[in-house]
């Protein structure tokens, strides 16, 4: 019986075949390299950042140099070898846009890059709220929007600045509408500016308040300096306007307003509790006792709600009030100086019972 080998097994392999063999493992080797080495540059997820997401901020005026170092130091990036060579690939780098830049976890490098080429930043809902100084108020801002509280505030002390826009440095802060405004965070100071007094605009020619004003007999700018007075003499909504009407009264008869949180701002101390005479005689053209009309601005910056009280104020005989001897927070209105002192001193007996001398 006869043996049969097959062929293939017979033909022995030449030098020729093994080194073929070979390079084709080692190309082989070399594309599964650079396929990993390519998905790792570009593909691969490299942002760590909680579910909600993160922040970045890509300051003004921002080199590519500048980037890299302020995505390194956010502590977000897992790779920033791999994220820098993806920028070198992604050829980032022509044009920088600042800004506030969202980024979620899982973030890979592509799409991280065509994110910061694009300028795809996230917009700011910057809020406002009634604070009672400009450094106050400067802070407040500067703290949501990339521009410092210095150049805020010398924005806001600018008098030409101011007067281009209708106000005066101590009334300019009168524009700055408590309320929650969307916009980027790398605005500069000017366009930040010309919003607010958009905003202005938009405010007073809604729902009637231009038309509301004219029976004040105030402009818009007295008006929220009247309203920043209500603002800080009571917290109580529905007596507002009672209030507002009492100021509006001592202004047609040309009386001193003798408004004590007027004193208090003139101070520079908003933790007095008790007026003292020594108070009332201070030199400030804030001081309503001394000098008669409203203070040239406001003492803070009124809520909304506070300069529709104005626009809305009570018609009464009222000229005085006075707070309760309750400590309610309410007030009593009397319509002569009789009917007041009797109030007065109820509240300052009040006062004396409960320690309180300043």
């Amino acid at each position: 019986m006869r043996n049969f080998v097959s062929a293939t097994n017979s033909a022995p392999k030449t030098p020729a075949s093994r080194a073929l063999f070979l390079f084709g493992a080692v190309a082989l080797g070399l594309a599964l390299g650079a396929m990993y080495y390519f998905y790792d540059e570009l593909y691969k997820p490299n942002v760590n950042v909680p579910d909600e997401g993160a922040f970045v901020y890509i300051p003004t005026g921002s080199t590519k140099e500048n980037v890299v170092f302020e995505l390194e130091k956010s502590g977000y990036i897992d790779n920033m070898s791999s994220l820098v060579r993806a920028m070198e690939r992604l050829e980032y780098g022509r044009k920088i846009y600042p800004g506030k830049y969202k980024i979620s976890r899982g973030l890979n490098n592509k799409k991280l890059v065509r994110i910061l080429a694009a300028g795809m930043q996230t917009p700011v809902n910057l809020t406002i709220g009634s604070v009672r100084t400009r450094q106050r108020l400067a802070g407040i801002i500067a703290r949501q929007i990339e521009p410092d509280s210095v150049s805020l505030l010398l924005a806001m002390r600018d008098a030409m600045l101011a007067h281009s826009y209708g106000f005066n440095v101590e009334n300019f802060a009168a524009m700055f509408l408590p309320n929650t405004y969307q916009l980027y965070w790398n605005v500069s100071v000017s366009d930040f500016l010309k919003r607010m007094n958009g905003e202005w605009e938009k405010f007073w020619s809604s729902n009637d308040r231009d038309d509301r004003l004219k029976r004040t007999g105030l402009s818009r700018t007295e008006a929220v300096v009247l309203a920043s007075i209500v603002s800080e003499e009571t917290s109580k909504v529905d007596e507002m306007p009672t209030i507002a009407g009492v100021y509006i009264n001592r202004l047609r008869k040309r009386m001193a307003l003798q408004a004590d949180p007027t004193v208090r701002f003139a101070v520079g101390d908003f933790s007095v509790r008790r007026i003292l005479t020594a108070h009332t005689k201070i030199q400030s053209p804030y001081n309503t006792y001394r000098n008669r009309g409203l203070p040239p601005g406001p003492i803070c910056i009124p809520s909304t709600r506070v300069i529709d009280a104005v626009l809305n104020y009570e018609e009464h005989d009222y000229i005085f009030f006075c707070a309760r001897a309750d400590f309610s927070g309410y007030h009593s209105f009397t319509k002569t100086y009789a009917q007041h002192m009797s109030s007065a001193n109820a509240y300052q007996r009040a006062l004396n019972r409960r320690s309180i001398f300043q």
